[in-house]
């Protein structure tokens, strides 16, 4: 185990390096931290540390620059979430509140997340599987054609186009639309098909093929997007950081492209916690030179998809983990009021 000090030491590398992007020595340590001992201690210190693997010395500076492990111990052990300001969460709450609708609010967040940490935002879409719905709506559009619309608890909505087997008029399509929300309506999306499995013996027999006929696209509609969908932005960001990067950001914005990649990098929704991933940290070897902080957001206390950003292990963790935080819970306050 590192001493306090030899905490003390790394963190203020840390600290000055993401600041600065210029290899630490001890002199400077000493004067711009009050860390109460001579430099030749914060060079033993320093040593001791670099022998660990916490630092390391570019070949070409006197300096010490973080490694991952260095990282991964700050992260873990030294920064605490620096909270955003009164007028920074002001400024958050103003930006996502216009939003008109989902598409809009994924959208708004990527910019806003982007723009706040100047990393690259991804911002996945609200997980169907995870949903609960609101309503089911069905609109009759010529004697044998409806449009089904189904609106989930996460603002989502889907429509769907159904021929029916015969013309159904418009009491019987009330009656369905009636029965169909008294027993989905506030229902997880798993529990559906148990609810109405029995539901065209109510109707008429001439009207169970087109009951039926609904039933099967609106469970169809519940288990088809299997496919996730995400949301990305700031990519030009990372131009800022070109010689964070080893050879060329090239393998990075490879990497972003791949919709897998990037699903795999948020991690699972049901893992809601704040994730820090650092460096080699990251499966994927065109992001060995990112960090990755995540966090699950929701329209309660469960997190129905992920949030977070990309960015060069040099990276802002205390306030970029703050900023993540801070968005994910207005997101989920937005979708609990929409």
């Amino acid at each position: 185990m590192l001493s306090e000090r030899r905490l003390e030491v790394l963190r203020a590398i840390v600290h000055d390096y993401v600041g600065t992007e210029e290899p630490v020595g001890s002199k400077a340590l000493t004067e711009r931290h009050s860390l109460g001992v001579s430099p030749a201690t914060v060079r033993n210190d320093m040593a001791a540390l670099e022998e660990e693997g916490f630092i390391a010395q570019p070949h070409t500076s006197a300096g010490r620059i973080p490694t991952d492990k260095g990282y991964r111990l700050f992260v873990d052990k030294l920064a605490g979430v620096k909270p955003m300001t009164a007028p920074e969460r002001r400024a958050i709450q103003n930006f996502l509140d216009g939003a008109v609708d989902l598409d809009d609010v994924v959208g708004r967040t990527v910019r806003l997340l982007a723009q706040l940490t100047r990393q690259v935002a991804v911002v996945q879409y609200p997980s169907l599987t995870r949903s609960t719905v609101r309503h089911v709506e069905l609109l009759s559009l010529a004697p044998a054609r409806l449009m089904l619309v189904l609106i989930t608890d996460t603002g989502r909505v889907e429509q769907r186009m159904i021929d029916c087997p015969a013309p159904f008029g418009e009491t019987a399509l009330a009656d369905l639309r009636a029965r169909l929300n008294s027993r989905v309506a506030g229902r997880r999306f798993a529990d559906v098909p148990q609810l109405v499995q029995d539901l065209p013996e109510a109707f008429e027999a001439e009207d169970r093929g087109t009951v039926a006929t609904v039933l099967s696209t609106l469970l169809e509609t519940l288990v088809e997007e299997t496919e996730e969908r995400l949301m990305i932005g700031g990519t030009a960001n990372l131009t800022r950081f070109g010689h964070d990067f080893p050879l060329t950001i090239r393998p990075v914005l490879e990497a972003l492209e791949e919709q897998v990649v990037l699903l795999k990098l948020l991690g699972e929704v049901q893992d809601s916690g704040m994730a820090v991933r650092i460096g080699h940290e990251n499966a994927h070897e065109g992001l060995s030179s990112t960090s990755v902080v995540s966090v699950g957001y929701g329209s309660g206390s469960e997190a129905v998809a992920k949030l977070g950003v990309v960015g060069p292990t040099r990276m802002d963790y205390p306030g970029t983990m703050g900023a993540v935080r801070a968005v994910a819970r207005y997101v989920g306050q937005i979708l609990a009021e929409s």
